[in-house]
């Protein structure tokens, strides 16, 4: 009796989602609610370029459905080897349990040559797409699909809540680029190349990088050269993101006499920065505070 009662049970099984990073682990929660189970195999206090796959996430890639990650390279230093170390067939690059986000948007700043003495460049194009909020909605259809394609029988509720996200984000898009229009043409100094599809969304000015090169740390001939020029480009401040060392940032803010702004980066960089929602709030009410 026992058995058959069991058998007699409907199937709810959680599909199990592997997020590469914080950003599309929220996704995944916008539109599989209560039907998904997922976990990110990065924090936004963790630079994605560089993680090491552990023996945790290598369990956890074994166990996985789904693996949604950036893609365009941005985790070729660690994905390759988890993918490989997990044994898991379903999440091969070519597998319907591969979902590469970078994919489902065009990618800017593709270099036209590319060897390694131009620093760590991504021959497809900048990968960070994750600061313009039409790249969201663009990832979130083909994401949808996807976890409808590996789960069926719940089809019908992943339509729902991925038509239900993309109404609010339309809605919370507008709010945003409202908001941010007095952002427009503003000069900033940046750490990384990661906030270039935020300056293209809101027309923000890149004055300088704290980096020489791509990828390359901080360097003390780098930063007396970069304040020499920004004595002429006269920034409002210079930002970098949760997971970045903040020194070179306050040597330089110090010299130039502008404020540093932390950015979370990605959901979970900030106490405000808890959901996708909640990091674009976080990201314009910082970046906002300089002008006002």
């Amino acid at each position: 009796m026992l058995l058959l009662a069991l058998l007699a049970r409907p199937a709810f099984a959680d599909l199990n989602v592997l997020a590469c990073e914080p950003e599309w682990a929220a996704l995944v929660r916008e539109l599989g609610g209560d039907k998904v189970k997922v976990s990110a195999a990065t924090t936004a206090f963790q630079d994605p370029h560089r993680i090491e796959a552990r023996p945790s996430l290598i369990a956890r890639a074994r166990s996985a459905d789904l693996i949604v990650c950036t893609g365009a390279q941005l985790e070729i230093g660690w994905l390759p080897l988890l993918q490989r170390q997990s044994g898991n067939a379903k999440i091969q690059v070519g597998e319907p349990g591969y979902f590469e986000a970078s994919l489902q948007v065009p990618l800017i700043e593709a270099p036209s040559v590319v060897d390694r003495s131009m620093g760590d460049v991504h021959p497809a194009g900048n990968p960070h797409i994750h600061l313009d909020p039409r790249n969201i909605a663009k990832v979130a259809v083909p994401l949808g699909a996807r976890m409808e394609q590996l789960d069926p029988g719940n089809g019908a509720y992943y339509r729902s809540r991925t038509k239900s996200f993309l109404d609010r984000w339309q809605q919370a898009t507008g709010r945003w680029e409202k908001a941010g229009a007095p952002l427009k043409g503003l000069p900033l100094v940046v750490y990384h190349k990661d906030q270039a599809y935020l300056f293209r969304w809101l027309g923000l000015r890149e004055v300088g990088t704290l980096e020489p090169k791509p990828g390359l740390p901080p360097t003390t001939a780098h930063m007396s050269e970069l304040l020499g020029r920004l004595a002429k480009a006269s920034p409002k401040a210079v930002l970098c993101a949760a997971y970045n060392d903040p020194r070179p940032a306050q040597f330089i803010a110090e010299r130039a006499s502008v404020p540093v702004v932390v950015l979370p980066y990605t959901v979970g960089g900030s106490d405000q920065a808890k959901d996708l929602f909640g990091l674009y709030d976080d990201t314009l009410r910082r970046l906002l505070a300089v002008v006002q």
